[in-house]
């Protein structure tokens, strides 16, 4: 029995740190590697990212694995988060040995933001170095494989994906050669995931089936989104983020390919994407419990799986998310406009 989810990836733990109330509406979540880290590569493709130790990632550089990926809101603010796992991490003696003393560690904890400021309706309410630490803590405490939270919870409790709430959401699949894919996301775009003519998610469109809802439900649905965005400020920046992972022994090289063919994923599911304001960022973690194969084509059907995987992410991230209708403003979930199904 699999959780379906990123945790699948032997090894691999979620955890969210979540504030919400009280003019919070945002949050961090953490993809934490097993013990001696997992081969990363990163791949960027909004004009306007807010990222941390992404250059460490470049095949050309000395680091080759990491130990955390920091997934979080509050914009460049919320990079703070950060410093609370890289804290966490050193306590554990777990990062890049620099000494002759097996404490002297710096872990290397690469991070990506989504815009949120503002949404709980408090400007300065966002993740810092606290936050942080209580979403690795979370993600330490659960057990392998373990469900994780879809909706509005950690990086994704203050996501909105076009005029509707977003949130977090993930998938894996196991191919036919024992390999495991999934992927994780935070779906914050600017752009839309909702086919405006017909109310069904761009993402569902390439699953060869799709039920379409009823002309009445659409056309109340359209109009409960305008008001709701009249209402609103406009949203000045979005970011869709991800991490994709397998447990195959990929290289550094091989792992920013499929962070970059994860991209594709993104762009079946939001339109348009990849704008100036935009942060989109896929992260790739590759475990490598499992061999690739010899054959030069071999990491091709990894890749088709990770963008898959993002696809499928990005709809379950707004089918989980619940409405919000608060001092920062009103976002309508999926599910309240179209119903659960």
């Amino acid at each position: 029995m699999t959780a379906d989810a990123l945790t699948d990836v032997a090894g691999l733990r979620v955890g969210h740190a979540t504030r919400s109330g009280g003019g919070w509406l945002t949050g961090t979540t953490v993809v934490l590697a097993p013990e001696g880290g997992a081969v990363a590569a990163v791949d960027v493709r909004g004009g306007g990212p807010g990222t941390k130790e992404t250059d460490a990632l470049d095949p050309r550089n000395v680091v080759q694995k990491v130990d955390a990926v920091v997934l979080t809101g509050g914009s460049a603010y919320g990079l703070d988060a950060a410093s609370g796992v890289m804290t966490w991490l050193e306590e554990q003696g777990r990062g890049v040995p620099v000494g002759p003393d097996p404490a002297h560690v710096v872990p290397v904890v690469p991070a990506a933001c989504v815009f949120d400021l503002g949404r709980g309706g408090d400007f300065r309410a966002r993740p810092d170095a606290a936050t942080g630490r209580a979403a690795v803590e979370a993600a330490a405490a659960d057990a392998p494989g373990a469900r994780v939270a879809q909706g509005c919870v950690g990086a994704g409790t203050g996501a909105v994906a076009g005029l509707l709430k977003g949130g977090v959401g993930t998938a894996s699949t196991v191919l036919g050669s024992g390999i495991t894919v999934a992927a994780l996301v935070v779906a914050n775009a600017a752009g839309s995931v909702l086919d405006p003519e017909t109310g069904v998610l761009y993402g569902e469109l390439f699953r060869g089936r799709v039920e379409y809802p009823e002309a009445r439900v659409h056309e109340a649905a359209r109009r409960r989104l305008a008001g709701a965005a009249a209402g609103n400020a406009p949203a000045p920046l979005n970011t869709t983020l991800a991490v994709v992972a397998t447990d195959a022994d990929l290289t550094k090289a091989q792992a920013q390919k499929l962070a970059g063919t994860a991209h594709d994923g993104i762009a079946r599911a939001v339109r348009p994407v990849h704008l100036l304001h935009d942060g989109d960022t896929v992260f790739a973690l590759a475990t490598g419990s499992r061999p690739l194969g010899t054959h030069p084509l071999a990491l091709n059907d990894v890749l088709a799986a990770g963008a898959d995987l993002v696809t499928r992410a990005i709809v379950r991230a707004v089918r989980a998310a619940e409405s919000v209708d608060g001092p920062g403003g009103t976002w309508p979930s999926y599910g309240e406009l179209y119903g659960k199904a």
